[in-house]
């Protein structure tokens, strides 16, 4: 019952999540220059430049490059520490490097819809802890599916497959329905909630590649001085040289030397191809801070692919607007199964008690 719940939660939150880039563009709109569509993009130099003139303080940990629409996000912090409450982004124009918008840190912001519905979607704002919780919900989950599947067949032996017994009593309709509804849509539930798993194990699993892979790639420079904020060669040529090596690739973001989830020494870029299933698969290209030269395309182990491919898929990102509205009609047809499996346990409830109060009572 305590997992049908969390369950029917995910599955509400998860409902505007599907579209949540429409929903967040409509309630918190950006308005870009009118600018012919071939208009190249602007040296992100320029945009790195201003925004350290505003923070001449502060570090710049990280670029992100939107594909979707032209803003490039550029985010500072007094430190490099991942954990720091003073994060903040500057939103620039990707075409021309104007500044649009220069965002307080996170905690100082007001709470947007789609970031509430996101955060009790995946970890109930309990980070770490909440992953691993929703990661079993869903996990068991999906043993009931497979459950639930097998017992199906044996049950339906009596019946038409997909028959409601409309001679029958109320609940026994009722659980009719229930149970042609969860068959219906048994394999969108075991697809969703086993792709929401994957979901949920990313932060321990990009752990393990960081201290396995990466730390193995790293170890060669042991010993080598890290580059200063002075040292550091052009953001832009980063960019250029990676897109040489990936040609077709988008580069999507770029991280400094010295952020947690990159390199001491390096520019960490990660780029994505640009179908359908490739904008979904990233890999990361190491650049030479200090020279500016690429120093290595990694390889993305094979359960870091199967996340990449599971997160989009688990809200129905792969086919634009018409999968979305299928997906989100099989979110509505799994919580009418979630709120009939609650209503038919606590009828069940209800019958066990009267029935041995009779007993009770003689």
């Amino acid at each position: 019952m305590i997992c049908t719940l969390f369950l029917l939660l995910l599955c509400l939150t998860g409902l505007p999540l599907i579209f949540g880039e429409e929903i967040d563009g409509w309630l918190n709109p950006t308005h870009y220059a009118e600018l012919p569509k071939d208009t190249p993009p602007a040296n992100l130099d320029d945009m790195v430049k201003t925004a350290k003139y505003k923070y001449p303080s502060q570090l710049l940990t990280s670029i992100y490059i939107d594909d979707d629409e032209p803003q490039v996000l550029v985010t500072m912090a007094p430190t490099m520490k991942p954990d720091d409450k003073l994060s903040h982004s500057l939103q620039f124009n990707s075409r021309t490097a104007k500044l649009l918008k220069d965002e307080p840190p996170a905690e100082q912001q007001p709470q947007t819809f789609i970031g509430l519905m996101f955060s009790l979607h995946t970890d109930m704002f309990m980070e770490l802890p909440g992953e691993l919780f929703l990661g079993l919900m869903g996990l068991l989950f999906v043993i009931s599916i497979i459950s639930g599947v097998v017992l199906y067949g044996p049950f339906m032996k009596k019946l038409d497959f997909g028959e409601i017994r409309q001679k029958r009593s109320n609940k026994l309709k009722w659980l009719d329905l229930h149970n042609l509804l969860g068959i219906a849509t048994a394999i969108w539930l075991f697809l969703v909630g086993f792709t929401g798993v994957m979901n949920e194990l990313a932060t321990p699993l990009f752990g393990i590649w960081q201290i396995t892979d990466v730390k193995d790639m790293l170890d060669k420079y042991n010993g080598k001085a890290v580059p200063s904020a002075r040292e550091l060669s052009s953001v832009q040529e980063a960019y250029n040289v990676t897109q040489k090596a990936l040609p077709g690739m988008t580069i999507t973001s770029i991280s400094y030397p010295g952020n947690t989830y990159g390199s001491p020494y390096h520019y960490l870029l990660w780029a994505k191809g640009n179908t359908p299933l490739t904008s979904q698969l990233f890999s990361p290209v190491l650049v030479d801070a200090k020279t500016g030269k690429l120093a290595a395309i990694v390889n993305m182990p094979l359960y870091l692919r199967a996340l990449e491919i599971s997160r989009p898929l688990h809200f129905g990102n792969y086919g634009g607007t018409p999968l979305k509205i299928l997906w989100a009609l099989f979110d509505v047809v799994a919580i009418i199964v979630l709120i009939s499996g609650v209503y038919l346990w606590v009828v069940r409830q209800k019958f066990y008690k009267e029935y041995f109060s009779q007993f009770k009572d003689n």
